[in-house]
């Protein structure tokens, strides 16, 4: 048999030879892609250990991470006074995580200074109520100062750095705010005030603020007030008269509008 002419490109053989061969270039171009070229390029199956830098300045957290072929990029700031000005607070990822060689780590720095915020109104709340309202602000309760008042623990003033404070003067965030508050032993006796036309949900909060109690509640007679809106129309002790702290205050209601019958004079048998 005369191989030449069998491999000939017209031949069969010839035509499963020349495919042999392409597929034999195409796989050896596979395989060195796949293998040697694209895992040197991408670092394929290499990572390394993400290190710890919180604390650090971000000289140090660059210089760490330049160790292990890694990049660092600030991505936000924020404020702890615990903390050195400028150190690092938070990182992403986080240590000990494993990531490819030349990934960014993302970190949050310590601000120099602290954020403010408005100081929010204490006075004429109670004691308990503005230390709730200071921690909900991150804001510190400093001295308790007591002043003569017959409404015991209640806000009379504010100071911050040994002065008055308005309410909404921005004040740095972490700031130590003095209370003062009345000691409850002031004058027993005060005068009171109107509730007359104020709905009954506000009589009862006048009520609690100047340290008294609802007596008993008398409803208009003839008067449904289900599913309705109250309001006061007689109180007793009257407004301007003289009351001692504690004492209870008796509400008369019905629905907005009514007024109380004059009386009438009834003729004597």
């Amino acid at each position: 048999m005369n191989l030449d002419r069998y491999f000939k490109n017209n031949t069969v053989g010839g035509l499963l030879k020349n495919m042999g061969v392409s597929i034999g270039i195409i796989l050896l171009i596979a395989v060195v892609y796949f293998y040697i070229y694209l895992p040197n390029v991408t670092n394929h199956g290499k990572s390394v250990e993400v290190p710890d830098l919180m604390g650090l300045t971000m000289e140090e957290a660059e210089k760490k991470l330049a160790e292990k072929s890694l990049s660092i990029a600030i991505n936000d700031s924020s404020y702890a006074e615990s903390k050195p000005a400028l150190s690092i607070l938070k990182q992403f990822p986080k240590s000990g995580e494993q990531v490819k060689a030349g990934r960014t780590i993302y970190v949050s720095i310590n601000r120099t200074s602290p954020p403010t915020l408005p100081m929010p109104n204490l006075i004429d709340g109670s004691l308990i109520n503005a230390e709730a309202v200071l921690k909900s602000n991150e804001l510190r309760r400093g001295r308790i100062i007591y002043e003569p008042s017959p409404f015991q623990n209640f806000v009379k003033d504010m100071y911050f750095n040994g002065r008055p404070i308005t309410a909404g003067t921005r004040i740095p965030k972490g700031a130590t705010i003095d209370i003062v508050v009345g000691d409850g032993n002031g004058p027993a006796d005060f005068v009171v005030g109107s509730l007359v036309g104020d709905a009954y949900e506000t009589a009862l909060l006048k009520l609690s603020n100047w340290n008294l109690h609802l007596g008993e509640v008398q409803i208009a007679e003839g008067q449904d007030t289900t599913g309705v809106e109250v309001f006061v129309y007689k109180q007793f002790p009257n407004k301007g008269d003289s009351v001692r702290i504690g004492s209870p205050v008796d509400l008369w209601i019905a629905p907005k509008g009514y007024k109380e019958p004059e009386p009438t004079d009834e003729p004597i048998d």
